[in-house]
């Protein structure tokens, strides 16, 4: 009897190591422990136009009265796309760099009632119509460092009209539910927009190839933490038409963002917020009353952000979906941008207070770059704060809270992005990859989350992997017939100090590497 149980134990062993073998094209065994990807060339989804952030609101201080050697510091992390000696990127390479067109808090002071005067910001206008073009130096030079390093894409955006414009002379608003400006001046507002345009290319040779005129309309801002004002979509869609009328008449060449949704569900549906929901319908479907996807300017895009859809991970991914099928089900071509996120809500994986330099926010930002690219169909994606002082999750490069000079920091956050902003150039396109363990993207979340990219021509390619699981996994890529110029670079960032975005070794196709435990890794032959 104990001869025959140790007989069937034998059996037994032979068929669990059988099983847990595949076969190969030639009939060879291989180790199903290995992800296989491949990489589906022909099979393309969104074209990519970039990764950014923006200079809200420290950059007003910094790019003003620190010392040069640390704002060059932060201005290569940022936008650098160099290489050092030993194959080391010096910095993420965003290609968007977002500007906050300040609506005159700061020049109010104290009576601003804004009481963190880093939350202020000054305006180019100093009363009704008049300018004074001296303003927001500081954000300017970060302008300028940004397309020193090659960036190409500049936005300007408004959370408030300014002071000298509003119903109310505040950069926040008194009425939660309208625009913070009144009808009279809705065409000063216009002209203010079209003339910032116009002027700073002229002073600094910086072309807005965006203007975006409202900010997260659906909510009240009536706290007065920071400037901003709701507006309904009737008043958005009589502004936009203003807005592009005086950009034609002054021959500006920017296009127009809208509508800067403060949640991806407001694309889609109402969400609470009577007459400030449905917005992709709202300005881009012909049959709606708001409709503005005929207007020269305004760019077939609809810009949203990511805030309070990321929890729990089942609803990120149906909320992202369906973002995709609205997209897709509008009569006319239009694209999701994802503008602005940073970690806000607190839930029982993470909380937005207190910073994080490490791989925790790392990993949960990448979960979200990911879930936008690959479930929602983003074509862009732009984190919030670029540079912040506070102990919060919101900046990629941290500083002291100090408005002249004090300590820099990097972030794992910082570099996790750079995974994506420094290898997926603009033009590139996303593909499917069929993968060995046959799981969806939805279904990846909380483990092995895989996305590719490919160029037009199809002879660049960059691959993200993000390893939200505690063990290394080891990967193996199949380009599928695809003919690449040059080997495939790995590079990574984990919860090591020097693994910033790390060149770690180069790879032939098909060949196997592994993808450490709470890690980001891109595979790639762009430079």
């Amino acid at each position: 009897m104990k001869q025959k149980n140790m007989i069937l134990k034998i059996y037994l062993a032979v068929f669990i190591a059988l099983s847990s073998c595949q076969k190969n094209d030639e009939g060879k065994p291989v180790d199903s422990s290995v992800l296989k990807l491949t990489i589906q060339a022909d099979a393309t989804r969104q074209t990519i136009h970039g990764f950014g952030a923006s200079d809200a609101w420290s950059c007003q201080f910094v790019g003003k009265n620190w010392p040069e050697n640390k704002k060059v510091q932060m201005a290569d992390w940022l936008f650098s796309t160099q290489l050092d000696d030993n194959g080391q990127p010096l910095g993420i390479g965003l290609n968007t760099w977002r500007f906050n067109i300040g609506g005159g808090s700061s020049e109010q002071g104290s009576a601003s009632q804004i009481s963190d005067e880093w939350r202020r910001a000054q305006s180019f206008m100093t009363c009704k119509g008049v300018y004074d073009w001296n303003k927001h130096m500081g954000q300017r030079w970060f302008l300028k460092a940004a397309k020193e390093r090659g960036v190409e894409q500049f936005v300007g955006f408004v959370n408030s009209p300014p002071v000298s414009l509003t119903k109310n002379g505040k950069a926040f608003s008194s009425d939660k539910n309208h625009f913070n400006l009144p009808e009279e001046h809705y065409s000063l507002f216009a002209n203010y927009l079209a003339d910032i345009s116009l002027k700073l290319k002229e002073l600094d040779a910086i072309d807005f190839k965006y203007i975006s005129p409202f900010n997260e309309p659906q909510w009240d801002w009536t706290n007065k933490s920071q400037e901003g004002t709701p507006a309904q979509n009737t008043e958005i869609a009589t502004v936009i038409k203003l807005v592009n009328n005086a950009f034609e008449e002054k021959n500006v060449e920017s296009q127009i963002e809208i509508p800067e949704s403060a949640q991806l569900n407001f694309m889609y549906e109402n969400g609470g917020k009577s007459g400030r929901g449905y917005q992709i319908y709202s300005f881009f479907d012909p049959a709606s009353p708001e409709y503005l996807g005929n207007l020269s300017h305004v760019a077939p895009k609809v810009a949203a952000h990511s805030y309070y859809t990321t929890w729990p991970v089942n609803d990120m991914a149906t909320t992202r979906r369906k973002v995709s099928d609205a997209i897709k089900g509008n009569p006319e071509p239009v694209e999701f941008w994802m503008s602005e996120y940073c970690v806000l809500e607190n839930n029982s994986e993470i909380e937005g207070s207190g910073r994080d330099l490490g791989m925790k926010t790392a990993l949960y930002t990448s979960r979200v770059i990911f879930a936008d690219l690959a479930i929602g169909n983003a074509s862009s994606w732009q984190w919030w704060l670029a540079i912040s002082p506070y102990d919060y999750k919101d900046g990629l490069v941290y500083i002291d809270y100090n408005k002249t000079d004090g300590n820099i920091y990097d972030s794992k956050t910082l570099w996790a992005l750079g995974n994506y902003s420094r290898f997926i150039k603009k033009g590139m396109k996303r593909v499917l990859i069929n993968r060995s363990d046959a799981k969806t993207d939805e279904q990846s979340l909380n483990s092995i989350m895989t996305c590719a990219f490919v160029s037009e021509d199809k002879k660049n390619a960059s691959v993200i992997i993000t390893n939200y699981l505690s063990a290394d996994v080891p990967v193996q890529l199949d380009l599928n017939g695809m003919s690449l110029s040059g080997k495939l670079k790995v590079y990574l960032t984990d919860g090591k100090s020097d693994n910033n975005l790390a060149f770690i070794q180069e790879a032939e196709p098909g060949e196997s590497i592994t993808v450490p435990a709470r890690s980001v890794v891109t595979l790639t032959n762009v430079k």
